[in-house]
């Protein structure tokens, strides 16, 4: 969508419908669209926002084999939460979520608009649980450092949903099923975050190096993407007892539940495909997922 969504911006409030019922007849009356892929996109350093690689010029890629989406639901690694949250803003702000990187990066905006409407909507979809509308937060950097390589124009309006850090990763994947409906009304949902990901044993003198991992490293990848790939979900809703390699590649949640939102709107009948299929710095994964 070319245009500048511009709507009235709604109040931060909860939402609470009160069946299962009341949901799917809410999703069914939202208008049809041609149906969106589901991405996971492992996002890496910072610096891939503004440097030529690989794994940026296979996210253009993807976007060039699907239809142009109404909108975009965002979920980030880098807003970790208590309590469930959804940007509600028509100009989110681009929140730069790091530090020690070059000026340039800093300098980077990405003035997409926000699109309330969405966020009420999605509020509405994930009922009983509470959903906060958000005034105050934006798009970060696991959001803009992604998509703006997907839509560099800034043109397709974006809003971003909160990893809840309170809750078990079942929570996040059922959470993933009640968002899937919006894939028929032309919203482009994407979670942005790591498999592997662990910045305490990073190698940072071989962080140019492209498939650079240690043992642990490849042995928890091959593990998730066989899961992925079969659709078998559980050993991967059950990460924390999975054994060393994916302990040592998940030592904190957030980076990985955004795959599980994903992951839960994977019906049987759909395709799935892996790419960026690489590790760098030793113990990040830019595993990336597309199901259509």
């Amino acid at each position: 969508m070319n245009r500048r969504t511009t709507m009235k911006t709604i109040a931060a409030a909860p939402f609470a419908l009160g069946s299962l019922t009341d949901v799917e007849a809410y999703a069914q009356s939202l208008p049809n669209s041609e149906r969106m892929p589901a991405l996971f996109l492992g996002h890496g350093s910072p610096m891939n926002a503004i440097e030529e690689n690989e794994f940026v010029k296979n996210f253009r890629e993807v976007e060039k084999s699907i239809a142009t989406p109404k909108a975009i639901l965002c979920i980030s690694a880098h807003w970790f939460t208590q309590g469930t949250k959804v940007t509600a803003m028509e100009m989110p702000q681009t929140i730069h979520d790091f530090g020690g990187f070059p000026r340039e990066l800093y300098d980077v905006q990405y003035p997409a608009p926000g699109h309330p409407e969405l966020a009420a909507q999605t509020g509405k979809l994930l009922a009983p649980t509470t959903v906060e509308l958000d005034q105050k937060w934006g798009l970060d950097h696991g959001a803009w450092s992604v998509i703006k390589h997907l839509y560099p124009n800034a043109d397709i309006p974006v809003v971003q949903l909160s990893v809840d850090r309170t809750q078990p990763p079942e929570y996040h994947y059922q959470l993933g099923r009640k968002l899937d409906s919006l894939r028929d009304r032309g919203i482009l949902i994407i979670g942005s975050g790591n498999i592997v990901h662990n910045l305490r044993t990073l190698d940072g003198r071989n962080l140019d190096k492209v498939n650079h991992g240690f043992d642990w490293a490849f042995e928890a990848q091959a593990f998730v993407n066989q899961y992925i790939v079969s659709g078998n979900h559980q050993p991967l809703l059950e990460y924390q007892r999975q054994g060393r390699a994916i302990q040592m590649s998940v030592p904190t949640p957030e980076h990985y539940l955004p795959l599980l939102y994903i992951l839960g709107m994977r019906h049987q009948q759909q395709d799935v495909s892996l790419f960026n299929d690489k590790l760098v710095g030793g113990s990040i994964s830019m595993t990336s997922v597309k199901i259509v």
